[in-house]
């Protein structure tokens, strides 16, 4: 009975499997907040495994990948730079765009005022500069992905000229972790059951609905940018209809990602979807794991949106000047918060800063942000996660484009 019952729940897809703990979370928190709280050990124990394998898993296939790259293999690596950058910068400033149009205020609480913000943008490099050169190991043990990212590079350049023995070792190493890091998705609706009825369990729904405008305007910015922005950008680059890879990214990175808050914890699922895709495994094993790190439209959304709804609710007139700084340092903020503890959220008061507002109320809309987390680094994180994916599709499509028109000119 249980065999079979085991054999039909493997049946399902992983995306189904979710929605179903999601389901059952909320339904769970609603009718028993506290007879069943041990439930909440289920999200902590899937956090806690996510966040301990991730920076493992991006040191080894970043390593892996450079390694095996032999000279004169043609990458897109400098196309999907530009898309990662391009879209960072383009989703702040829609951020900017959309908080004109539609002004929020925000209700602030108190008690993140002990939480300690980077103190300006030049402090925010300065980090960024300084996490490339800090001790590997602590790189891995405080999940410093620049870190990580940097000295992966290091490693994998100085290990071109292994054996070929010592480069499958490598290569078998990462494959393991990659496998690890699946088997804990895998887990993902006990994950998602445990983290839901927590939220529901200790803010209530009522909060979260406190704060239903500003959630839907970041919801609705993410979406703007996931099915209008990225889509055209991806056309100009492939120059034919960019729905189709727009929701097969969205569906099998976007979903997952969404449940899982991670990025560096996605990277298995999106390599696997680049697979399915056919794209170059030369350029997508080093772009996936680049993104995870860089590619950050979903932060630039939320840093935009709540410090200009900082500024409105102090009555604040933020003039055109003002508001493309603020793009600007939204996008270079975006591109260092996994560089930062606490992400995108503690960034927050170093663009606040920009119109003067003290860090004590800074600090105040870093708690909403926290407050309303549970959807907003979700959303956050599923947008990052499947433009991923999507850019390194663009480029890697794009650039066959152009080589078949190449050849064909060549040969007429």
């Amino acid at each position: 009975m249980l065999k079979n019952l085991l054999i039909r729940w493997n049946k399902i897809s992983l995306v189904k499997q979710i929605i179903i703990g999601l389901i059952v979370g909320i339904i769970l928190a609603l009718a028993f907040p506290k007879q069943l709280s041990g439930i909440t050990v289920f999200g902590d124990l899937f956090v806690g495994a996510l966040k301990a394998i991730a920076p493992v898993l991006v040191l080894f296939l970043v390593m892996s990948a450079i390694s095996q790259h032999r000279a004169g293999q043609k990458t897109n690596m400098k196309a999907i730079i530009v898309l990662y950058l391009l879209g960072t910068f383009l989703a702040g400033t829609i951020a900017v765009i959309a908080s004109f149009i539609f002004k929020m205020e925000l209700t602030l609480p108190t008690g993140s005022e002990d939480v300690a913000p980077p103190g300006g943008i030049g402090e925010v490099l300065g980090n960024l500069i300084f996490s490339i050169v800090s001790n590997p190991v602590d790189a891995i043990i405080n999940a410093n992905y620049i870190g990580i990212l940097a000295w992966a590079i290091v490693l994998g350049i100085a290990l071109r000229h292994a054996s070929d023995a010592t480069k499958n070792v490598l290569a078998d190493i990462a494959e393991a972790v990659s496998k690890a890091v699946r088997w804990v998705i895998k887990l993902a609706p006990l994950g998602v059951m445990g983290l839901v009825f927590n939220s529901i369990a200790t803010s209530g729904l009522s909060t979260l609905l406190g704060y239903g405008k500003i959630i839907l305007l970041l919801v609705c910015t993410m979406l703007f940018d996931a099915l209008i922005v990225n889509p055209l950008m991806v056309f100009i680059k492939i120059r034919r209809n960019p729905y189709p890879l727009v929701f097969k990214c969205l569906k099998d990175s976007g979903i997952t990602a969404f449940f899982t808050r991670s990025s560096a914890a996605n990277i298995p699922v999106n390599m696997k979807l680049c697979e399915e895709l056919k794209l170059d495994k030369d350029t997508y094993s080093i772009s996936i794991p680049l993104g995870a790190t860089i590619n950050m439209e979903g932060a630039a959304v939320t840093i935009s949106v709540l410090t200009l709804a900082a500024a409105n609710t102090l009555g604040i007139s933020v003039d055109l000047g003002m508001a493309i700084l603020l793009c600007v340092v939204s996008a270079i903020g975006a591109c260092g918060a996994s560089g930062v503890a606490g992400g995108s959220l503690l960034l927050i008061p170093l663009a606040c800063s920009l119109f003067g507002i003290p860090n004590d109320i800074a600090m105040q809309v870093v708690g909403v942000g926290f407050i309303i987390g549970v959807i907003q680094d979700s959303c956050e994180t599923a947008l990052n996660s499947s433009t991923d994916v999507l850019f390194t599709a663009a480029a890697d499509i794009g650039a066959r484009r152009k080589d078949r028109r190449f050849k064909s000119k060549n040969f007429n």
